[in-house]
């Protein structure tokens, strides 16, 4: 059972306090109990800022996007989207489709999402040579379970694995979710983006 799936489910949550309670009685020099990776991705991505709705099918995709142009009054803007499949799959919302980074918000797909730091990997098949600095501070972007991999490494892989032709250029990732956060060590320089995940379950 995936994690959205258990979230939803009351029986788990009370099992979950009968095994935290357990737990508990281990002391702190037990070793800790590896997290599944969709788990891992939630609590990293939460922490960065990030704003996900996980769906069951396209219909609840579809809800949770309108409820997304709705929060922030994006009705009758420009999306940026370089993606055909994404521009049919989400028409009918009174948007204008440009392929111009000068827009409200920047729809998109993506290479994989990254579970040990909730990062999303991307490559030119999503944003061609553009630096995340020239794309709009606002980020839609759909992807599905089985997109998750525990690494950055393992998502280079699999684009790799994937691209028999040519391998994608300009792969980065995005993970600073939040503006008003004060930039550590680590994050000084990147690019931040408010970003709405929806998150479709195929597995």
């Amino acid at each position: 059972m995936s994690l959205f799936k258990r979230l939803l489910n009351p029986k788990y949550k009370s099992d979950e306090k009968a095994k935290k309670a357990k737990d508990s009685e281990h002391g702190k020099y037990y070793p800790e109990e590896k997290l599944p990776i969709d788990e891992k991705f939630t609590y990293n991505f939460n922490k960065n800022g990030g704003k996900f709705l996980y769906c069951e099918n396209m219909t609840e995709v579809l809800e949770a996007f309108d409820n997304i142009l709705l929060e922030n009054d994006w009705y009758e803007r420009d999306v940026f989207c370089l993606n055909e499949l994404l521009t049919a799959r989400f028409d009918g919302f009174n948007l204008n489709f440009i392929e111009k980074p000068d827009a409200t918000f920047f729809l998109l797909p993506c290479e994989a999402l990254v579970a040990n730091n909730g990062a999303i990997l991307l490559s030119s098949n999503q944003i061609k040579e553009k630096k995340l600095k020239e794309l709009p501070s606002n980020f839609v972007v759909f992807a599905t379970t089985s997109q998750l991999v525990e690494s950055i490494s393992e998502g280079l892989r699999n684009i790799k694995n994937q691209s028999t032709n040519y391998i994608p250029s300009n792969i980065t990732t995005i993970q600073d979710f939040e503006p008003e956060k004060e930039k550590d060590f680590m994050s000084y320089g990147s690019s931040t983006k408010n970003l709405y995940l929806l998150l479709l379950e195929d597995l």
